[in-house]
């Protein structure tokens, strides 16, 4: 299973904010809970490494369908109503539009493949990484192959999730645990959402670059390779809000607070670097079956 757990835990320092969630008390928040162990990095380059598919495989294959995202949604909600979960079919194609736009230099496009309505407080409510429940709820609704995005919004209110605004899994996790594959995000971070400075849509650009292959700007912090890609500058640890010029490690280039990969305010980000776009499609090729 995906070995995720609360990004607080791993880093200690992470950004930590305070937000009303569903118009009641104010809990903790935080961008993500997806995390990797520098072990589980390390290994999952060497395999990437060796097991790299050129785009050159692809030849014969239509490019345009190959690049094509099939998208399920599944909401899961406490009960009927908006705010408890049950998110209308217009919030869901305004996401599906803020990826296609935030993706617009990688080459894919996301499409809607169909949606899923599940009252069910308990999975709204506890579901979190590497939690039973989270194993019960996929097993039960993923849909698709390995080049499927599944979409699980969930509340976060309790658990191992509480707080969280969403995690996923990497392309490399699927071969060994299919039904786990997929991302799970806070149900008002999406356009329109009732998270602010979380609502444009962004959480789920963020939890799909995992999904596709890249980690966080600050993964490694200062040293060593960092996030893997060479053109986004170290960074000692995630942005909050949106710092303009904030340099926390002393190699060249400020910390790189308006990449989608980092934990800025839904309004600071708009970029994946070239070299973050290159790794995704590798990724993609690689461990997905789909060349962009």
């Amino acid at each position: 299973m995906f070995q995720a757990i609360f990004i607080a835990a791993l880093l200690g320092a992470a950004q930590i904010f305070a937000h009303p969630v569903n118009g009641t008390a104010a809990v903790e928040i935080t961008r993500c809970g997806t995390v990797i162990s520098q072990e589980k990095l390390v290994a999952a380059e060497a395999h990437f490494q060796a097991n790299k598919v050129e785009k050159s495989a692809f030849v014969h294959i239509d490019a345009v369908a190959a690049a094509t995202v099939p998208v399920y949604f599944h909401v899961i909600s406490k009960d009927s109503t908006t705010a408890g979960g049950n998110i209308p079919d217009s919030q869901i194609a305004s996401q599906i539009s803020t990826l296609n736009t935030d993706y617009a230099g990688s080459g894919l496009t996301f499409t809607l493949a169909g949606t899923t309505r599940t009252v069910n407080s308990q999975w709204f409510n506890q579901v979190g990484p590497d939690s039973s429940l989270q194993t019960t709820m996929k097993n039960q609704l993923r849909q698709g192959g390995a080049n499927a995005l599944n979409v699980y919004t969930v509340g976060f209110t309790s658990g191992s999730g509480a707080g969280l605004l969403g995690y996923s899994t990497f392309p490399s996790d699927y071969s060994s645990d299919p039904t786990d594959d997929g991302v799970v995000i806070l149900f008002s971070s999406l356009p329109g959402g009732s998270t602010t400075n979380y609502n444009e849509g962004k959480t789920l650009t963020h939890e799909a670059g995992h999904w596709v292959g890249l980690y966080h700007t600050f993964q490694g912090g200062c040293s060593g390779s960092g996030d893997s890609v060479s053109d986004t500058p170290a960074e000692a640890s995630p942005a909050s809000g949106c710092p303009t010029g904030r340099d926390t490690c002393s190699s060249t280039g400020v910390d790189p607070i308006h990449n989608y990969m980092d934990y800025s305010y839904d309004s600071c980000m708009n970029q994946f670097t070239a070299g973050q776009i290159t790794r995704l499609q590798s990724q993609l090729r690689t461990y997905r079956g789909i060349s962009a």
